[in-house]
């Protein structure tokens, strides 16, 4: 496709124009065996604009609203197009941008832009799930669930199943899972109706990127999957991921069912503890938690033979067994986004069992962190 004889413009809200190029741009591929993913294809057709990218794991697409003159297919380098849109002041209401010449000149406000286009041709469609299974969620209920389990995921793609979010239906509720198998988070979403659809692993990056493109997004989103693909559909945005195949970890097998030990701390109380810690703290941020129900007392304590010490106490409500148990203190401060309110609930149930952390007055997020060896 000869993109110098194309000829085309359109006129967008700059608001739109930026936010939808914002979410593409931050999946383009960066891989140099295909300079072609690193672009933003803007396709005119039938008096409507598509915007597209993709790295291959995971693409978008989004349909926009413009006023148009022409037809045609460009693609246009991402961040040079990302910079320019971020600079331009917030009073630009309006951005024209005309196609002409293999080049795309974009003008607002008096201020005109010229960036060299690429060839569309070798651009990739996007995959189309058209069978498998189907739920319908909230976008908020989206972003929700997999904002409160992400951080869980393992950043390492020796298991794959490890290395994603699951999400699967029980009861009235759709359930977000992740785990790195030194932590767990799940959180529970109420849907009303939901239907009996087998669970779905997503790549935790690809469920980041989710995160972005559906965080402002009101209304309900239309979800599709099959063995291979998963797609997410809402107003004239179609995202496409990589789906990973195995078999999500029976966590509830590693849930203690008794405890011998619990504590209710305030949330502050805690965090303020382990940011003195961190001061002291080892590289691998080890902290020693001595719970004495007896004595009424709960004590932080972190030695680094290289840096020094610390002691903190913390007032604290108390039953059960005295236990003293190591632990990686940020793995326990990463849920704190996930949970609202103001205090937790801390299950000991011995040495070397998994530590488990509830909000109080919130039954939807259960947080399980493992202990460490000295």
């Amino acid at each position: 496709m000869d993109i110098t004889q194309q000829s085309f413009l359109f006129s967008v809200s700059k608001e739109l124009f930026s936010s939808i190029v914002l979410k593409t741009e931050k999946i383009t591929g960066k891989t140099l065996s295909l300079p072609i993913l690193s672009n933003i294809l803007f396709e005119v057709k039938n008096k409507k604009l598509t915007v597209r990218a993709t790295n291959l794991d995971i693409g978008i697409e989004a349909l926009l609203p413009i006023k148009v003159s022409g037809e045609g297919s460009v693609a246009v380098p991402a961040h040079i197009l990302s910079n320019l849109l971020n600079t331009l002041n917030s009073s630009v209401k309006t951005v024209t941008c005309t196609i002409e010449n293999g080049n795309m000149t974009i003008s607002a406000d008096g201020i005109v832009t010229v960036i060299k286009c690429v060839s569309p041709e070798e651009f990739p469609i996007l995959p189309i799930v058209s069978d498998g299974q189907s739920f319908s969620l909230e976008g908020k209920k989206l972003v929700l669930g997999i904002q409160s389990v992400v951080y869980a995921a393992s950043v390492s793609d020796i298991k794959p199943e490890l290395a994603s979010v699951y999400i699967y239906p029980e009861h009235d509720d759709i359930v977000f899972v992740a785990t790195d198998s030194f932590r767990l988070a799940e959180k529970k979403i109420k849907e009303k109706n939901t239907i009996n659809w087998g669970g779905v692993l997503i790549p935790f990056r690809n469920a980041q990127e989710l995160i972005r493109i559906f965080e402002d997004i009101d209304g309900g989103i239309d979800v599709r999957f099959n063995d291979h693909q998963i797609v997410m559909e809402h107003e004239g945005i179609y995202v496409t991921s990589r789906i990973i195949h195995g078999s999500f970890p029976d966590y509830y097998q590693i849930i203690p069912k008794e405890y011998t030990t619990t504590a209710i701390i305030l949330k502050n109380d805690l965090l303020n503890a382990f940011k003195i810690s961190g001061v002291v703290a080892n590289t691998f941020r080890q902290t020693t938690l001595l719970v004495n129900p007896k004595q009424k007392t709960f004590t932080i304590e972190t030695k680094n033979a290289d840096v020094g010490s610390s002691i903190i106490p913390i007032q604290t409500s108390l039953t059960g067994e005295e236990i003293t148990i190591n632990v990686n203190y940020k793995y326990i401060t990463d849920a704190f986004s996930s949970i609202t309110t103001d205090s937790l609930h801390l299950a000991f149930s011995g040495k070397g069992r998994p530590i488990v952390i509830t909000p109080i007055g919130d039954k939807t997020f259960t947080y399980l962190v493992m202990p460490m060896n000295r």
